[in-house]
């Protein structure tokens, strides 16, 4: 996917986003600016640095779609912030490497992903191995008690705290640990084994209840950030200290293998090898994208120095510019990662920032307000249209729900309306007016078999008609 060139690019976007052709060509150049980066010496490619781009245009129009559908098609970790959530340090309010720790968390999961998905194969035929021997337990036997436990607890204190967990009732249950460890398994056992695995591997078990155990899912808490903010994994050292706890659940076995393969994976993979990964994925591949960047531009020059302006302006300009952060996967370099800043920049312009950001910022490209045509497209072409999300939801309850093509233009007609008569939200509009023109059939579908229903131009007209003519109503409705 790193090869697609420019224009591959745009097609790909282009099944999602309609119109703004200057801002996908602009990203589309700005990514595969990554793919010539890595084609040149490497003595040359520090001093390449990337072309941030900043997104001029009103809500609505697809500034933050198309960042985040880019992300997706290069699978790059991307993250999405807002601009006027951070303050200047020193003040109370997101501090402005939160944003890069983020985009590193992200990056975890996208290689831990990329691992679990290598061996899931090894570990699902052992999984399997496990819920036969759990849906088939063999008969316990009686368990005595050691008198040696004390003298045992002591001796894994000088070991670093290992085995702690089976010696207070916590042990773990991973698939090593045989379910028959303390169970005696006979013939007619076996038997019922072997005919169980039979059914496990054609799927007539998957809604068969099995108790297991789990590892108990691990509580963030306000001082994990903390540290977090400094490069500090908190909850890794709690970990390695405490003894693992373990909670029994019973569920499907659908459900439990999934569970059980996802803790097993969890032991099998190198972590460290993981962030590693992550970290340069991160800093070759990252994206992040500032909104509401506009928000921080000092228009009023008697505000100019005010904590949620100019004061994050100088905070985010040497993470812009590089410069190394440290996480608690490591330290990371913010050179060549890929910032997107957002602004309608209606009551400011991108002069108004400091002239250093805005140098960081050399990319900018206007995305025009959206036309009734354009909402027409919106509402059919994209692969994830709005018309076609409903087809799909009001399918569940047995309605084949069609929509004319005169209905189409007059939902974009309402919308576009509404748009120039009230505060203009661009494409979130149609959602708006959908819901309201599809509110009594989402309602009622679910108790009544209405099999094919037709969205016409008058059931359009009688749903929203009224209330988008009356313009006090409409402000407060649609």
């Amino acid at each position: 996917m790193d090869t697609l060139t420019p224009k591959q690019i745009v097609a790909k976007l282009d099944n999602y986003i309609i119109g703004q052709t200057d801002a996908k060509k602009a990203v589309a150049i700005a990514l595969y600016n990554r793919y010539r980066r890595m084609q040149v010496p490497k003595k040359l490619q520090q001093e390449i640095t990337p072309k941030n781009l900043m997104m001029i245009g009103p809500t609505g129009v697809g500034k933050t779609e198309i960042a985040r559908r880019l992300a997706k098609i290069v699978n790059a970790p991307f993250v999405k912030v807002e601009a006027t959530k951070f303050t200047e340090v020193g003040y109370v309010g997101r501090d402005v490497e939160s944003m890069v720790r983020d985009l590193v968390s992200m990056a975890v999961s996208m290689v831990e992903k990329e691992k679990f998905d290598e061996i899931r194969p090894e570990v699902r035929r052992d999984v399997d191995k496990k819920l036969v021997k759990l849906l088939a337990p063999g008969v316990k036997k009686e368990q005595k008690q050691n008198p040696n436990d004390f003298m045992s607890m002591l001796n894994s204190m000088q070991n670093g705290g290992q085995n702690l967990g089976s010696i207070f009732g916590n042990n773990e249950d991973t698939i090593d640990e045989d379910p028959d460890k303390n169970a005696e398994v006979t013939d007619d056992i076996r038997n019922q084994r072997l005919s169980v695995k039979e059914q496990l591997d054609k799927g007539l078990l998957e809604d068969e209840e099995v108790t297991i155990k789990v590892e108990e899912s691990k509580k963030v808490g306000p001082m994990d950030d903390q540290m977090g903010q400094m490069g500090v994994d908190m909850s890794g050292m709690m970990d390695s200290l405490m003894p693992k706890k373990t909670i029994t659940r019973t569920l499907p076995v659908k459900e439990a293998r999934e569970l059980l393969i996802q803790q097993e994976s969890q032991k099998r993979v190198d972590h460290d090898e993981i962030y590693q990964k992550a970290i340069e994925k991160t800093q070759n591949k990252g994206i992040i994208f500032i909104d509401e960047f506009d928000k921080i531009a000092a228009g009023d020059k008697k505000t100019s120095g005010e904590v949620s302006r100019e004061g994050v302006q100088r905070d985010i300009l040497p993470i812009v510019e590089g410069s190394r952060i440290n996480t608690k996967y490591g330290p990371v370099d913010t050179d060549h990662i890929l910032f997107i800043a957002s602004g309608a920049f209606a009551e400011s312009k991108p002069s108004d920032l400091i002239a250093e950001l805005q140098g960081r910022f050399p990319i900018r490209v206007e995305l025009n307000d959206l036309t009734e045509d354009d909402f027409i497209q919106i509402l059919t072409k994209p692969d994830n249209a709005l018309t076609k999300q409903y087809v799909a939801l009001t399918r569940a309850d047995g309605i084949h729900l069609t929509f004319t093509k005169e209905s189409v233009e007059e939902i974009a007609k309402i919308a576009f309306e509404l748009n120039n008569s009230n505060q203009n939200i661009g494409a979130r509009r149609l959602s708006t007016v959908l819901e309201k023109i599809l509110a009594d059939i989402l309602y009622e579908g679910p108790d009544m078999q209405m099999g094919d229903i037709t969205i016409t131009r008058e059931y359009v007209r009688e749903q929203v008609g009224k209330i988008a003519e009356n313009q006090d109503l409409s402000r407060y409705i649609l």
